[in-house]
């Protein structure tokens, strides 16, 4: 198999040779391009051909976030962001450029002999790898965004039949992965700030991510969000968000749990943990969402809420970024319902909300 072909897109010299290094240590990449500003990536890409981007953020001249937007619209390539994680600003540009289309998000790296060059080079590298297999088309944005630049008309919705309804859900919970972050703020988004329910949220990232993604995504929508906290007692229109490094699951009495056992399906937090306590704690009043994602993370735990008797969603084929955890969750026959990205938000309000509210993206 030939190696994966790298542009490394990075302002600082440092950083950059750093990131050089990195990349001819792993005999899977060859290295096709190192430039220093975004004006650079773009007049490079079509000679280099890149299967990967690492992308910068704080570039001089043209940032990273716009030089992801130019390439997806011009010459789609898969791109991780490489980011500092202490940076406020920083990491807001960084959620954004995930909306533009870049896949996802690692932390930058830092001196060779810092005690946690290893684990950050080792992760870089493999979503390099991870990232250069997932197909990209010329930049659309998701659904109703897509369809007003083409000319379209939003896709209708469609009615949920009476006997669907069942009980009142009492809680939502929603996991996602890879392309995660523009899905969850197009459906959370879409919701009112009325909305009856508290909301769980898994979103695999690394752990020095989630209090900038837990802040982008509160920018973003109507309603508050925050990483959750362990013994907390989880209230109707909030979004409690799992940290980076512990599985988040539903206790008693709608009181939160924060749980360091060991990863399943990889992942920690998983989305299987939290559907399986919803499933437990909820049975038939539970509400479980899986959208787009690499692996097969949450299907299991989608599974046991349907066989609970609750209602559970599964992002359609069409809008997934990664088709890979809600088709594992098709695959189980764990979703009652599979829907496109902007059909899913008003599906949740019909079963949320009988009688009907409607919300506004974001």
């Amino acid at each position: 198999m030939s190696p994966v072909r790298v542009m490394i897109v990075e302002d600082s010299l440092v950083v950059r040779e750093l990131l050089r290094y990195i990349v001819s240590k792993d005999p899977r990449l060859e290295l096709v391009a190192a430039v220093a500003s975004g004006e650079e990536a773009l007049a490079a890409i079509a000679g280099a051909r890149p299967d990967v981007i690492s992308m910068d953020i704080r570039l001089p001249g043209i940032d990273g976030l716009e030089t992801t937007r130019r390439i997806m619209a011009e010459r789609p390539t898969p791109i991780v962001v490489v980011a500092g994680a202490v940076e406020d600003a920083g990491l807001h540009i960084s959620m954004n450029a995930l909306r533009a289309g870049a896949l996802s998000v690692v932390e930058k790296p830092v001196a060779t002999t810092h005690a946690g060059y290893e684990v950050v080079a080792n992760e870089i590298c493999t979503q390099l790898r991870i990232m250069a297999q997932v197909p990209v088309i010329r930049r659309r944005s998701i659904g109703s965004e897509w369809n007003a630049r083409n000319g379209l008309a939003a896709p209708a919705s469609v009615p949920v039949p009476a006997s669907a309804l069942g009980q009142q859900p009492a809680m939502l919970g929603i996991a996602a992965s890879t392309g995660g972050p523009p899905a969850l703020a197009r459906v959370i988004g879409a919701l009112p700030k009325d909305f009856p329910l508290p909301i769980l949220l898994v979103q695999h990232m690394g752990p020095a991510f989630m209090d900038g993604f837990a802040g982008w995504l509160d920018s973003v929508v109507p309603l508050p969000v925050a990483i959750a906290r362990d013994g907390e007692r989880a209230e109707a229109g909030r979004v409690y968000v799992a940290p980076g490094d512990r599985h988040l699951e539903l206790g008693s009495n709608c009181i939160l749990r924060l749980i360091d056992s060991a990863p399943v399906s990889g992942q920690r937090p998983a989305a299987t943990v939290l559907f399986r306590s919803m499933a437990r704690q909820l049975g038939a009043s539970g509400l479980g969402v899986l959208l787009t994602g690499m692996g097969e993370d949450g299907a299991l735990g989608l599974a046991d809420m349907h066989a609970a008797g609750a209602q559970t969603v599964a992002e359609d084929e069409s809008t997934a970024v990664v088709y890979g955890m809600p088709a594992a969750a098709v695959r189980l026959g764990a979703a009652r319902a599979v829907l496109p990205l902007d059909r899913v938000a008003p599906h949740l309000l019909r079963l949320a909300m009988p009688g009907g509210a409607t919300g506004g993206a974001p």
